[in-house]
């Protein structure tokens, strides 16, 4: 059958109209990656000028860390928004499946979300700076970060300890460095036969020799209990918290050398053990090995 000139007509129109489609769909997705590039620096760029904001502003690392990140997402998800709108996706109702599928999401990851909420508490509430040296969920170590889900801490050992935000606000947290000065406590036995003012004395002498140890406020020993083997004390003295480690450590060798020069005895735990050997009828050996007779036998 031949063409008629009305069949051509709508076949180049069919034509047209299928290449101006594919033109503006391939114009919808070229503005939607440009959308999505340029969304993506703007985002960073923000996010990078909130924290050099907030870093004029004094705000402290952990807080200008968890705002930058929390800006950034925020970001992202405009961006991610913005680029299927320009594809002629309908983002209300995407939004309200990404709502549903948020709370099934949200019901399944209780406890994930529980850690978001216990990561925000510790922002707020601050009970730890980066940089602290603190026992937290039965662990110590200096915190490095706090993240959405999790706390980062690096133990003394120098290895990393990750904790779920929601261990942390449930124990209690032990906070070394939150004041600037620290107490010793330094446990010290010394024998029943000792002087026991003269063994003050030299205590405090020991502590005064340290030039960590602060005169304020003022070194103390006191007799803590009178234990099965010695009469127990314990030298307090106060130190700058940065020099808490070495400064016990330094007391602790000063008194073992001190003790001994001063004739100061450190006892041990001592035992008497007393042994008795009966032969196979219950006669004690020696009287065996002497040859004598139990009296009760005939």
């Amino acid at each position: 059958m031949a063409a008629t000139p009305g069949n051509d007509v709508l076949g180049v129109a069919s034509d047209l109209f299928a290449r101006a489609a594919a033109s503006d769909w391939l114009w919808r997705i070229a503005v939607s990656l440009l959308i999505g590039l340029v969304g993506l620096w703007i985002a960073r760029l923000l996010s990078k000028a909130l924290d050099r904001v907030m870093l004029r502003f004094g705000v402290e690392q952990i807080l200008r860390d968890f705002l930058r990140n929390i800006a950034y997402v925020v970001g992202l998800v405009v961006v991610f928004v913005a680029a299927l709108d320009s594809l002629g996706v309908p983002t209300t109702s995407l939004l309200a499946v990404l709502g549903a599928a948020g709370l099934a999401v949200g019901l399944a990851l209780k406890d994930s979300l529980s850690n978001i909420a216990s990561g925000v508490m510790l922002i707020v509430l601050r009970p730890f700076r980066a940089g602290d040296a603190v026992h937290i969920a039965g662990q110590d170590g200096i915190v490095e970060s706090v993240r959405i889900f999790q706390t980062v801490l690096r133990a003394f050992e120098n290895h990393d300890i990750i904790l779920p935000n929601s261990q942390i606000t449930t124990a209690p947290i032990i906070n070394y460095t939150a004041r600037n000065q620290r107490r010793i406590d330094v446990p010290v036995g010394v024998g029943y036969g000792d002087d026991i003012r003269r063994v003050r004395d030299v205590l405090l002498g020991i502590a005064k020799a340290n030039p960590q140890v602060l005169d304020d406020p003022a070194t103390d020993v006191l007799v803590t209990g009178l234990g099965e083997s010695s009469v127990n004390l314990l030298l307090r003295a106060w130190v700058a918290t940065p020099d808490f480690v070495a400064t016990r450590s330094d007391l602790t060798e000063a008194i073992h050398r001190d003790f001994g020069q001063a004739g100061v005895s450190i006892p041990f735990p001592q035992r008497d053990l007393h042994v008795y050997h009966h032969d196979a009828e219950g006669r004690p050996l020696e009287q065996v090995i002497q040859g004598v007779d139990d009296p009760d036998r005939g």
